[in-house]
């Protein structure tokens, strides 16, 4: 059995949708897939209502923490496959070079950390970003990787990020 494609999320906080997309993969990625999250310029601290959202989903947050992309570009560490940048601000920033030259995609989700509101409607916002990413990773699970082209996945990947649309998937699957 080959090992399984690790995949980073980028944000630049990491601190609220790189985390959310990190569980979620993590969560139904099985052993095709190791999720980890970073940031540009990570806030030090995991968003409450991030970690909020996980526990009441039974998802364990003891992995969740706030860190720099600086990680995951050093000698020693996990050689990406798939790198997606979660937020405009991440997709816009020079990234350093990735050793392996892994497959990237921006899937741009609105900052849950930014809503503002009552609690109760910025939770809405988590739980809307939760959703958002986790249809995008569940397209991408479902995707044959091993068996298309580069180009072709690269194609895929794209069509993933673009606002919600399960039609990727419906595409490739006709």
């Amino acid at each position: 059995m080959q090992r399984p494609h690790n995949v980073l999320f980028l944000c630049t906080a990491n601190s609220a949708r790189s985390i959310l997309a990190e569980a979620i993969l993590n969560q139904v990625g099985g052993n095709r897939f190791k999720a980890y999250s970073a940031g540009s310029f990570p806030r030090g601290a995991v968003h409450p209502f991030a970690l909020e959202l996980l526990s009441g989903m039974n998802i364990d947050t003891s992995f969740a923490r706030s860190k720099s992309w600086d990680e995951f570009a050093e000698s020693g560490a996990p050689q990406m496959d798939f790198i997606f940048t979660v937020c405009d601000d991440a997709a816009g920033e020079s990234c350093p070079v990735w050793p392996g030259h892994p497959m990237t995609a921006h899937w741009g989700i609105p900052d849950p950390a930014r809503a503002d509101g009552t609690d109760a409607e910025r939770h809405l916002a988590f739980a809307e970003a939760y959703r958002m990413l986790a249809n995008r990773i569940s397209v991408f699970t479902a995707l044959p990787i091993e068996a298309i082209d580069r180009l072709a996945l690269k194609r895929r990947l794209d069509e993933i990020g673009q606002s919600g649309k399960a039609q990727a998937w419906t595409e490739f699957s006709q």
